[in-house]
């Protein structure tokens, strides 16, 4: 089976590349590593969920943002590389989630991005990964993925 139709068969959709909001690229491959620039829960351009996690956001809510936000990170990695086949292994795994006093889950958010990436790619989406709170986030999104994976050479 192949990585969209799995993605497909967990009842998600690969959305459409999110146009970056800088002076940035989506993505980068070098030395057989693709980096992917962080990417926030959006749909069609819009944040589904906003503000704080411990304060507007649920720590569910912040989980599915962090699976959206992973999803559009594999959407610009298949931009890049044009077929998601050619991942090889997540690499690492970065979440950043805006953080209201007192919240400490946020590796209990992340893991909404690291277990989508398990169920998608099995062992080879087995990943290290960093789980960091911040103040804030671009437009006020709760949750920020970026990837780093190994590609294999077209």
């Amino acid at each position: 089976m192949s990585v969209e139709e799995r993605i497909r068969e967990l009842g998600f959709v690969l959305p459409s590349p999110p146009k970056p909001a800088g002076a940035y690229v989506p993505g980068v491959v070098t030395g057989g590593i693709l980096f992917v620039s962080g990417q926030t829960g959006t749909v069609d351009g819009s944040l589904v969920y906003s503000g704080k996690l411990g304060q507007e956001v649920s720590t569910e809510d912040g989980y599915k943002s962090a699976q959206i936000a992973v999803l559009n990170c594999l959407a610009e990695a298949k931009a890049v590389l044009e077929d998601l086949e050619r991942i090889s292994r997540i690499v690492k795994v970065t979440g950043f989630v805006a953080s209201g006093p007192g919240f400490g889950k946020q590796p209990m958010v992340v893991n909404g991005a690291s277990e989508l990436l398990v169920s998608i790619f099995g062992d080879r989406g087995k990943h290290s990964r960093s789980a960091v709170g911040v103040a804030e986030l671009p437009f006020g999104a709760p949750v920020e993925v970026e990837l780093i994976a190994e590609v294999l050479q077209a």
